[in-house]
């Protein structure tokens, strides 16, 4: 596929490549402060945190360590099911440790307050949320992020490690997906 096919897909750019690096900056330099001298596990589901987990973890100034988990509520949809499956578990036991979640974005929250549960029921020291996007409009169940990206309307987004159909994940942007695309036409 072409570059140009792509950006024949996208209706408009909403977060900006500059954006999403000051975003990520300005959280990481806030992150490394909190959590100076404290043994860090940033989790991350796979596969849609993936790009805003490279470029948070290296974006920090204190060490830390780094694990994956692949869940699943969506399926090949674009409306989650509102049932968590583990398709992938964690390698690192995260008893005493201290763990921030790094999300791509929060929906419905489903699934985040799912993990943010299930990590604490494992024993887990504090458990916290980086997110690099949020729509709280659609948000049905409440969970906490202590770290804020950015709120965008209810749109249909992609980039940066979003996806639609396994697509799209390697813009370095964000951008909102037009219609015709996730509803069976051709653009």
């Amino acid at each position: 596929m072409q570059i140009a096919d792509v950006q024949d897909e996208i209706d408009h750019e909403l977060v900006t490549k500059a954006q999403i690096d000051s975003k990520i900056k300005e959280m990481a330099a806030q992150v490394s402060e909190d959590y100076r001298g404290r043994d860090l596990l940033l989790v991350a589901v796979l596969k849609g945190a993936v790009n805003t987990l490279v470029a948070f973890s290296q974006a920090l100034s204190i060490p830390v360590q780094m694990d994956f988990m692949s869940l699943s509520s969506y399926g090949a949809g674009t409306t989650s099911s509102g049932t968590v499956t583990v398709r992938q578990d964690l390698s690192t036991d995260v008893r005493g440790r201290h763990i921030l979640i790094v999300e791509d974005i929060v929906d419905s929250g489903r699934t985040l307050a799912w993990l943010v549960d299930e990590l604490k029921r494992r024993g887990a020291a504090s458990v916290e949320v980086f997110a690099l996007l949020e729509k709280p409009s659609r948000r049905e169940v409440d969970v906490d992020v202590k770290y804020r990206g950015y709120e965008i309307p209810d749109e249909f987004v992609v980039g940066f490690g979003l996806d639609y159909a396994e697509r799209f994940r390697n813009l370095d942007s964000i951008a909102v997906l037009k219609p015709a695309v996730y509803q069976g036409e051709q653009a």
